[in-house]
Parts: structure tokens; C-alpha cells; sequence
């Protein structure tokens, strides 16, 4: 009994439930919903959101977190636009984006450990910053004619399946952060500093290096999302992945990753990246605006952080009831 109050009382339980309550619902707004071509769309769609909630998991795992992802986005795509129109390679190209992220994520890094100043205003700061960077290098202009091959990787499906190439992409960037975060030491570590920052310090672990490392994860993934994200919309602008950060948020906070640190699980953080998606898509085939959209995914969040806080609660109180039925017994 003890063991089914543990996974039924689990927050993946409960999204898992959400998740199949919006298949459900969906198809009934639309006979298109779960058709293979739709379900491939709204994948491909969402991967550049799903890549980014992949390190913002890392960061707010720590108590940290980083506002400015989606100008580290527009920054990247701005980069690889400029490269093509000098001449360069494209995969020289999506190189020089990654490494602009990974610099944009250290440059974050820095200000939060070196220079102790709190990561939500270095990040709102950077935010601008890297925002206003993209727009003095591309300007006004966007820039057209990648590759087909490059193109493919936004929204090519593999050969003889609907499943996106982008797709592909996440699950293996997704393998490898599970894999980090919830079966090795480094993984640990940053749970050990999200839950006691000045206790970890002291057990000898190097706490300014592991948040350093968090922040240039995130810039680094900002570069790859901008890959994707730019083949996705065949095309590259400054202004590319405005307003991301809010959705990205939204899927770390609504994949049961506590706000303020210390816990959380990427299985929860797909789980609500897919949420979201099939939600949003089945919002577009109910011909809800893009505007309306985001206040639905407002409400998300903010609903989110309220359910959460009454699960934590109930989940406190079933403990209590099992321990106290296992001391009477």
C-alpha cells in the first residue's frame, strides 16, 4: 500500500494523466489532431522549447536561473546568418553559433559567481544585452537559402517514419542530461547545491565552477536550439525566439522542478514539453490566436505553481498517515 501511495502521490503521475486527458481532448476539437502528420508538426514545433528546458532543468535545479535563453537563441541565429553571408561553411557555420552561445552563458556565468550579483537580474540584464547584439549584427534584414540538407534538420522527418529529425535531436540530448543529472556524481552535486548552497561548499565541492558549468550548458544549448530553430523557420532573424523564455520556464516549473531548487526530474520536464505542445496545437486547430495562447500558457504556470505547492502538501500528509499506520502495526 505504501509503495502505490508513493507513485500514485508522484507529480509525473499526475502530468502522465494531464497528458492523456489532453489526447483526449484534443481529439475532440479537431479529427486532425491525432493524425501522424499533425502529431510530427507539433513535435517539431515544440523541440526547440524542449531542447532549452533540458539545461534550464540543470539551472533552477541549482536555485539559479536564466531568463535570457531566448536572446542567447536570437544571438546563435544571428550568428549563423552573418557566417553564411561571409562565405563560411554552413557547419562552420552552426559551429560558431555554439560556441557564441557557449561565450554568452560563461559571460552570465561569470556575473552570478564572480560577480555575486543574483541570477534573475544578470539574466534580464543579459537578456537586452544579447538581444540588442543580434539586432546590430543582422539589423532589420532575416536571411534566407540554407542547404536542403540543413533545412531537413527543422522540420525533415526520418525517412519512412513522422518522426522529426529535431525530434532525434532532443532525445539524444535528453538521454545524455538524464543520464548526468539522475546516475552520476555531477548530477547529485547539483541537487546538493540547489538544497544547501554553504553546505556543500564546505564538504569540499567546488560549488562556483559547477553554477559556471550550468551557465555555459545553457548558452551551449542555446546554440543548438538555434540550429534547429532557424532550419525550422528556414530562415534567420534577430528577433528569432522572442518571448521563449516564458515557455521554457513553464516547462521546467510545470515538470515538477521546484522553483527555488534542490528538486526535480527530467522525465517530469518531458512530460510537460509534450503537455504543452499537444495543448498549444490543439489550441491552433481550435483557431485560437497566438496571443490568447500565451495567456493560456500564463495560467499554466501560474496554476502550476499552486497545484504543486497543494501536491507537496498532500504529499506530506500521506507520509505522515504511513508512518503513523506503520507504528501502530
Amino acid at each position: 500500500m505504501s509503495a502505490i501511495f508513493r507513485y500514485v502521490g508522484r507529480w509525473e503521475v499526475f502530468l502522465l494523466v494531464v497528458l492523456i486527458a489532453t489526447f483526449a481532448m484534443g481529439s475532440q476539437v479537431s479529427r486532425y489532431f491525432l493524425t501522424s502528420s499533425n502529431v510530427s508538426i507539433a513535435l517539431a514545433s515544440v523541440a526547440p522549447l524542449a531542447i532549452m528546458a533540458l539545461p534550464m532543468t540543470l539551472v533552477i535545479i541549482t536555485g539559479e536561473i536564466d531568463i535570457s535563453v531566448a536572446s542567447m537563441i536570437g544571438l546563435c541565429s544571428a550568428t549563423i546568418a552573418v557566417c553564411l553571408e561571409q562565405g563560411l561553411p554552413v557547419e562552420l557555420a552552426m559551429l560558431t553559433g555554439i560556441v557564441v552561445g557557449g561565450l554568452a552563458g560563461a559571460v552570465n556565468g561569470a556575473f552570478v559567481v564572480y560577480g555575486g550579483l543574483p541570477s534573475l537580474v544578470v539574466t534580464i540584464a543579459t537578456l537586452a544585452l544579447f538581444r540588442g547584439v543580434a539586432l546590430i549584427i543582422l539589423e532589420e534584414r532575416g536571411v534566407t537559402g540554407f542547404p536542403d540538407w540543413y533545412q531537413e534538420i527543422g522540420f525533415g522527418t526520418v525517412p519512412g517514419t513522422p518522426i522529426p529529425w529535431s525530434s532525434v535531436i532532443f532525445v539524444v540530448c535528453f538521454l545524455g542530461f538524464a543520464v548526468f543529472l539522475h546516475l552520476t556524481r555531477g548530477g547529485r552535486v547539483l541537487y546538493a547545491i540547489g538544497n544547501n548552497r554553504q553546505a556543500t561548499r564546505f564538504s569540499g565541492i567546488n560549488v562556483d565552477r559547477t553554477l559556471l558549468g550550468v551557465f555555459v550548458a545553457s548558452g551551449v544549448m542555446a546554440g543548438g536550439a538555434a540550429i534547429v530553430l532557424t532550419a525550422f523557420l528556414a530562415s534567420a532573424r534577430a528577433d528569432t525566439a522572442i518571448g521563449l523564455e516564458l515557455n521554457v520556464i513553464t516547462a521546467v516549473v510545470l515538470g515538477g522542478v521546484n522553483i527555488f531548487g534542490g528538486s526535480g526530474t527530467l522525465v517530469g520536464v518531458l512530460i510537460a514539453v509534450l503537455v504543452l505542445a499537444f495543448v498549444r496545437n490543439a489550441l491552433g486547430l481550435a483557431a485560437v490566436t497566438p496571443e490568447a495562447q500565451q495567456v493560456v500558457t500564463g495560467a499554466v504556470l501560474v496554476t502550476t505553481l499552486i497545484v504543486f505547492g497543494s501536491a507537496d502538501t498532500l504529499r506530506t500528509l500521506c507520509a505522515r498517515l504511513l508512518r503513523r499506520g506503520s507504528s501502530t502495526s
